[in-house]
């Protein structure tokens, strides 16, 4: 018998904000299917010590719903270490993004540095775009961390022919 080891995917605060985003009712949708397949256990969930803080700065009663939901779900929280804050500092030096996206930086470095295999983000901004996803992986092969991949969650969630 062959076990298969689960994907480690990284969540950052805009797929649990989503889970309510009403004004973008596609992406709410999109989030609610994700959060079905993480509620089953399909995928190991990280998220971080940072994620948490920003869902905690989120107004109610939009923050404790968003607490109730990541109830519903099984996840590890990650913790800043010296690597991650270095890391993230690395992506800012190489021109991954500014210093005003450090917090992006972290949600990048907080999942490379625990060896995720995806983030899932709906940051089209700063993070699941082509310019950074090119720019984190000469990072991480330069200072030797394995390639990860950004995605949206729409990129994650299975077809319902399936």
């Amino acid at each position: 018998m062959i076990f298969l080891k689960k994907v480690k995917i990284y969540l950052d605060t805009s797929v649990i904000s989503h889970l309510f985003a009403e004004d973008t009712p596609d992406r709410m949708t999109e989030t609610n299917k994700l959060w079905d397949e993480l509620s089953n256990g399909i995928y190991s969930v990280f998220i971080s010590t940072l994620t948490l803080d920003e869902v905690r700065k989120c107004a109610e009663p939009k923050q404790s719903i968003m607490i109730e939901k990541l109830e519903e779900i099984e996840y590890e929280i990650l913790v800043e270490t010296d690597e991650i804050i270095s890391l993230a500092q690395e992506y800012i030096n190489n021109g991954v993004l500014t210093p005003k996206s450090n917090d992006d930086c972290q949600h990048i470095a907080f999942a490379v540095v625990s060896n995720c295999d995806l983030i899932v983000s709906w940051n089209f901004k700063h993070l699941v775009n082509f310019k950074t996803i090119s720019k984190v992986k000469v990072v991480n092969a330069i200072y030797h961390y394995k390639e990860i991949s950004i995605i949206s969650p729409t990129m994650l969630i299975g077809d319902e022919d399936e």
